[in-house]
């Protein structure tokens, strides 16, 4: 298909936008320069609707990775990078970062699984799994057909982490074994321990899979607890529905069963084992002194997978800055959605407008501001659109394995995602900023763009662990979101949680997600007004940013930066 009479029609209806944007002031604030502030008030709203609008057309087919709306929005945002004169950062002196993807969805019902007991004198037994309602799984080697039978270790939290002194992997072997493990981490009221109430990465499912393949075993079986994990057995089930995507070669995706099971059949087990109440087991893991415990069971059966391997791409560019090395900044957003659902009644078009068709307005709009600068910013500016969140983070996840530039010279990491353009707001919430000694500088200029700081409202939920910024703080980079909060221009926050609750309740997720003629745009402007300083002020200290002393990514930082 030829595409430039939609992406001249795109550029035509930005020139006409121009002219009628309105001009935000931008605050004075010390070591920004004039040049710079000019060119973070050029942000302009109306271009954010365009982008918005093209991206969200039902000629880009919901941008499903792999597909032919998916390489129409990479081609779409590579041009406007390319008609802002912004440089290539890609693969082989293009846009482009090739990430390549493998999708696999379980057939249930060809698909059995058991547990196999042995009991004191030597004999077994066969305790069958019923998929979907006790157990359910993903076999990550990409295999269409697959053989299990390996002995089971149940190992507590699944957790190592010597920042806190706990090794659940302590004097126990998994390699070749399937590893029995608690969803969540340890309980603590205790900031120094796992951050109390807070979620750390080591209490996500994902950890828990990584962290066992890493020591060679086949298998993780998540204990499900409704309490402990927040959320019940049917999101969990409806989870393993869908296809799920890998990244070819991910050294972590090795388990031929990454699984859960039903909190009922993790007490038949203890029970069969003459281990007693798993609740109790439960209760003791969490405590210091635990060992793991080699059971008198094997996770024996057949797994049938359907396949589909397939190229994406991540468009990544740069704005050169005045001084070469270190110090460079990273903004990201992510682009593709949901795609079509081929058995939908009706519209089966995921647009995605709001998410994150936003999110890509505003890292354009940006990008086009940092390049028409009548000043070069510090040191080289970076702008990627990531593919493959909605499978995972796996297109950012690729970038933090091959970043444009190594982690270490790379000083921070800004990302949007999903931002309602729904008026101009009085508040962000920025969850993970606060772990960063440019903590000050950022409360410095929320405080000079009138945006109060919210405290994350629900910190047991992980939420910073779920955003594609996540995938440069485990590489080392200093990285959060910049996320609007519920105070709006003109309302009060019962306004603007309102505004939020709707649209997770009747759009999130949904095809009803499509661009709306009357949003407004100047809050995303303002946001993106708010980052473009913080990104020249990170880039202009004398140091790199980094995570405050004790930090989990610290030691990731450090050794990007040997």
């Amino acid at each position: 298909m030829n595409l430039r009479p939609i992406f001249l029609v795109a550029v035509g209806a930005l020139s006409a936008a121009a002219v009628s944007a309105q001009q935000v002031a931008v605050p004075t604030i010390p070591g920004l320069p004039p040049a710079a502030r000019e060119a973070a008030e050029s942000v302009n709203p109306e271009h954010m609707r365009a982008h918005v609008r093209f991206l969200s057309l039902d000629l880009l087919e919901g941008r499903g990775p792999g597909t032919r709306g998916d390489k129409l929005a990479a081609e779409y945002i590579a041009t406007q990078f390319a008609l802002n004169g912004l440089e290539p950062a890609g693969d082989d002196g293009s846009y482009f970062q090739k990430v390549p993807l493998y999708a696999v969805h379980t057939v249930e019902n060809k698909t059995s699984l058991a547990l196999t007991v042995e009991n004191a004198k030597g004999g077994t037994g066969s305790i069958p799994l019923a998929y979907g309602t006790e157990i359910v799984l993903k076999d990550q080697t990409g295999q269409a057909s697959a053989e299990i039978d390996a002995p089971i270790v149940f190992v507590g939290y699944g957790i190592h982490a010597p920042e806190y002194h706990w090794d659940d992997y302590a004097g126990v072997d998994v390699k070749g074994k399937i590893a029995l493990v608690i969803v969540n981490e340890p309980p603590s009221d205790d900031e120094k321990f796992f951050k109390g109430k807070a979620l750390t990465y080591y209490g996500r499912w994902t950890y828990k899979y990584e962290e066992a393949a890493r020591r060679g075993a086949v298998g993780v079986l998540i204990i499900h607890r409704t309490d402990l994990a927040s959320y019940g057995w049917e999101v969990v089930r409806n989870s393993q529905a869908i296809e799920k995507s890998y990244l070819e070669g991910d050294p972590d995706a090795t388990l031929r069963a990454a699984a859960w099971i039903q909190h009922d059949v993790a007490q038949k087990l203890f029970h069969a084992a003459e281990l007693g109440d798993v609740d109790s087991l439960i209760d003791k893991a969490g405590k210091p002194g635990f060992h793991a415990i080699v059971l008198p069971f094997r996770l024996k059966g057949h797994i049938e997978s359907r396949v589909r391997r397939y190229i994406s791409t991540n468009v990544v560019a740069k704005v050169r800055g005045a001084a070469a090395g270190g110090n460079a900044v990273l903004y990201t957003a992510h682009y593709d959605h949901l795609g079509i659902d081929p058995d939908a009644k009706g519209d089966g078009i995921y647009n995605g407008a709001a998410d994150n068709g936003t999110g890509c307005g505003i890292l354009l709009e940006m990008a086009r501001a940092f390049a028409q600068s009548g000043q070069r910013p510090p040191h080289d500016m970076y702008f990627a659109a990531v593919t493959a969140e909605e499978q995972g983070l796996l297109g950012s996840q690729f970038l933090g394995m091959h970043p444009p530039v190594p982690a270490g010279q790379i000083t921070l990491d800004l990302n949007y995602d999903m931002l309602l353009p729904i008026g101009v707001p009085r508040s962000v919430s920025l969850g993970g900023a606060e772990r960063i000694d440019f903590w000050p500088t950022v409360q410095t200029v929320a405080k000079a763009f009138d945006l109060a700081l919210l405290p994350d409202p629900t910190p047991g939920a992980g939420h910073y662990y779920r955003s594609d910024h996540f995938s440069l703080a485990r590489v080392g980079i200093p990285a959060f979101s910049v996320d609007q909060g519920e105070l709006f221009e003109g309302h009060n926050e019962a306004w603007g949680r309102a505004q939020d609750e709707d649209y997770v309740a009747h759009h999130y997720h949904q095809p009803s997600d499509e661009f709306d003629p009357k949003w407004d745009f100047h809050g995303n402007a303002k946001l993106a007004r708010f980052g473009f300083v913080l990104g020249w002020l990170a880039s202009e200290q004398a140091k790199p940013v980094e995570w405050q002393p004790g930090d989990e990514f610290e030691a990731a930082r450090k050794k990007s930066q040997q």
